[in-house]
C-alpha cells in the first residue's frame, strides 16, 4: 500500500473547501442507474459503440468503469488517452470525431470547445497534486510535507512532470512550485532561489503523466509531481502537499492565491485555479445519445463510487454551464444544476 508521508484561461468568484464544496456525495442509487441507463441508442438494432478522448489521469477511473458500462448497456467503448491539451486538440486542431471528451482542466473545454465545437460541459470531480518517489531516491528517508523544497532543491535530485503544452497535469507541477514561493496569509514557504533550484532539477520526460511512474521506478527520475489520485493508487511512497501549493481548494481566498501562478506555453498562458475536471459530448459527435450515457453513468452511482476509488472526489451536484443548458441532454441534465460559477470557477466563457 502506498504511504503518506506528511499531511495533506482564468477563474470566476464562496467560502467552501474541496472536500467540503466539492466533496464526494453520492446522489443517485445503483438500482435508479439501471432504469436510467438501458441499452437501446446507437442506430438499427444494434447498441452501438462510443469514442471517448480523455485525460491521462481519468484512464484508471475510466477503464474500470468500461466494463460496467458495457455490460449494462451494451454499448462498446473506445477510449483513447492523452494529455488533457492535446486530447482537446484531436478534435479542434486535428478534426477527429469523439462522442465523449473528459479533461482535467474543464476551462480547455470552456475555452477551446464551445461554440464551434460543442455547447455544454460538465464539471464532475476534482483532484490535488502531491509528489512521489521511490524508497531509495536521494533524501527519501528525510522527505515530508514540511520540507519537500529543501530535498527537491537539492544538486543530485532529478524532478519529473508532464509536459505543460500537452498536459494540465504538467502546467499544474510548474504551478505547484511557483505558488510556493508567494506568500499566502503573511507567509510563503520559500524563496526565490529554492524554486529556482527545483526548477533546475525538473526535467519534462513525458507528454502525459500516465509515464512518469514507470521512469520513476526505473531510476530515470528521483521524484515526480503529479495528481494525488494517482500518488493513492501506487504502491510508491508519497507526500501530500500544503493546500496553498496543491491546487485543492475551491474557495475565493485559495482560488486568488493560485491565480498568481501562471505558465506560458508557446501558444498559451495557463493560469493557477482550483482543481476541476470536465466532460462533454462534442457537437461533431459520431453517437451522441450514446455519448451522452456514458456521461451520466459517471455522476452518478456507480460512477462516482469509482472516482472515489481510483482516488478522485466527486462534486456533490455535477454542474453545467448555464448558458448551454438548453442543449444538455436530459439523461444528463436531470443528475445536474445549471449556473455561471461553481464557488470561485467560472463555467460560462
Amino acid at each position: 500500500m502506498a504511504q503518506r508521508n506528511g499531511s495533506q484561461g482564468k477563474t470566476g468568484a464562496t467560502d467552501r473547501t474541496r472536500r467540503g464544496f466539492l466533496a464526494a456525495a453520492g446522489a443517485t442509487g445503483a438500482a435508479a442507474l439501471a432504469g436510467c441507463i438501458g441499452g437501446g441508442g446507437g442506430s438499427g438494432d444494434s447498441p452501438g459503440s462510443i469514442l471517448a478522448f480523455h485525460a491521462g489521469s481519468l484512464a484508471p477511473p475510466f477503464s474500470a468503469a468500461e466494463p460496467q458500462f458495457e455490460e449494462k448497456t451494451g454499448i462498446d467503448v473506445t477510449r483513447e488517452a492523452k494529455g488533457s491539451v492535446g486530447s482537446t486538440k484531436k478534435i479542434t486542431e486535428q478534426g477527429r470525431r469523439a462522442d465523449v471528451l473528459g479533461v482535467s482542466d474543464f476551462r480547455l473545454i470552456r475555452d477551446m470547445v464551445l461554440g464551434e465545437y460543442g455547447e455544454w460541459l460538465i464539471v464532475f470531480t476534482t483532484n490535488a497534486m502531491s509528489i512521489q518517489y521511490r524508497e531509495d531516491s536521494p533524501g527519501a528517508d528525510e522527505i515530508g510535507t514540511d520540507n519537500w523544497w529543501d530535498v527537491l532543491s537539492r544538486d543530485d535530485v532529478t524532478i519529473g512532470h508532464s509536459d505543460p503544452a500537452v498536459d494540465p497535469g504538467g502546467y499544474r507541477a510548474v504551478m505547484a512550485q511557483q505558488l510556493g514561493k508567494e506568500k499566502f496569509e503573511g507567509s510563503r514557504l520559500y524563496d526565490e532561489s529554492t524554486y529556482q533550484a527545483m526548477r533546475d532539477n525538473s526535467t519534462v520526460p513525458t507528454g502525459t503523466e500516465t509515464n512518469l511512474e514507470s521512469q520513476l521506478k526505473s531510476g530515470e527520475l528521483d521524484y515526480v509531481f503529479y495528481y494525488q489520485s494517482i500518488s493513492t493508487s501506487s504502491d510508491l511512497p508519497y507526500v501530500d502537499l500544503q493546500p496553498q501549493v496543491d491546487l485543492s481548494k475551491a474557495n475565493d481566498k485559495y482560488a486568488e492565491h493560485y491565480a498568481k501562478a501562471q505558465v506560458e506555453t508557446e501558444d498559451t498562458t495557463y493560469v493557477g485555479a482550483p482543481i476541476a475536471y470536465g466532460m462533454t459530448v462534442p457537437s461533431v459527435a459520431r453517437d451522441p445519445e450514446n455519448g451522452a450515457r456514458w456521461v451520466e453513468y459517471m455522476i452518478t452511482e456507480p460512477g462516482r463510487q469509482i472516482l472515489r476509488d481510483k482516488g478522485l472526489q466527486p462534486v456533490e451536484t455535477p454542474a453545467v454551464n448555464a448558458s448551454g443548458e438548453g442543449s444538455v441532454p436530459d439523461r444528463v441534465m436531470q443528475h445536474a444544476e445549471a449556473k455561471e460559477t461553481l464557488g470561485p470557477l467560472q463555467l460560462d466563457a
